[in-house]
């Protein structure tokens, strides 16, 4: 889980291009169109105490519904979860630093409640928060992030985005993992990336956002980090024979496709919704 936070700053590589030698230039044919990709910044994303997160709104979401803010549940203040166990409706008063564009924090959200939180089956918790997406609109100019109500495809372009750092990572949706187990914890279906999506601790409950929408596909939660097997920080990948894989150096997210179905009118939470799959008390 990549909740911990090192005591020490960790060092941000800067890739520089190298200088091409000077040759003749060919003849150029016309260049190929280059596709339109959205945008993808900090607006929207969020700086808790300890990790990352986003204010989110699901396609049904109305601008006069309570704004949320998507994290991990092991980013909870109260602790994590425990295998099998729902949190809902839980009184909160957290805190959270909206980013704009440029990663610069602009003003403090706070919480009313956690509306859901665990981390059996996935690892999200959702905070309901005290002004509406028109009110954080008004004062400070920035849009929530919408979360795609599809399933993610492999292959996918992405970028995810940490709050807690102000930094983003790169890479693509190399596939699925069955089961995704850590400690005493499984996920379902979880997202694995490419290699060059290298996040640290504090990156979690960072949005994953598909660059080509600019919706979220997932929340950033884990990666094995010394090619232990499945221990807290060492996730191992399970298939459907119960074979295991360990990919040292590999990180992971949780998917949010199945979380807008479990949300009503006012983005009211309603675990009994048609539709709706994430694990009830």
């Amino acid at each position: 889980m990549r909740k911990p936070l090192v005591a020490a700053l960790f060092a941000l590589a800067v890739t520089g291009a190298g200088a091409a030698p000077a040759v003749a230039a060919p003849e150029r044919s016309a260049p190929a169109p280059t596709p339109t990709l959205k945008a993808v910044d900090f607006a929207g994303t969020v700086a808790l105490s300890n990790c990352s997160g986003s204010v989110i709104r699901f396609p049904a979401s109305q601008d006069n519904d309570p704004a949320l803010v998507l994290s991990n549940g092991h980013c909870l203040e109260t602790g994590f979860p425990a295998p099998g166990e729902v949190i809902v409706d839980q009184p909160s008063s957290r805190s959270f630093t909206l980013l704009n564009s440029s990663g610069r924090g602009v003003g403090t959200l706070r919480a009313s409640k956690v509306a859901y939180s665990t981390m059996t089956d996935t690892d999200v918790t959702i905070y309901q928060l005290t002004r509406t997406y028109a009110q954080i609109k008004s004062t400070y100019g920035i849009n929530a992030l919408t979360v795609q109500d599809t399933h993610p495809v492999a292959g996918t372009a992405i970028k995810v985005v940490s709050g807690y750092w102000k930094r983003t990572y790169s890479c693509n949706i190399d596939g699925f993992v069955y089961r995704l187990k850590e400690g005493d914890w499984t996920w379902k279906d979880s997202v694995r990336y490419t290699s060059t999506c290298n996040t640290i601790g504090g990156t979690s409950g960072s949005p994953v956002i598909d660059t080509a929408t600019g919706k979220v596909v997932a929340v950033n939660n884990t990666g094995n980090e010394d090619g232990q097997r499945c221990t807290e920080n060492n996730p191992c990948e399970v298939d459907e024979n119960g074979n295991v894989t360990v990919r040292q150096g590999i990180n992971y997210a949780e998917e949010t496709y199945q979380i807008p179905a479990c949300f009503g009118i006012g983005n009211k939470l309603d675990l009994s919704r048609s539709g709706c799959v994430l694990p009830k008390p």
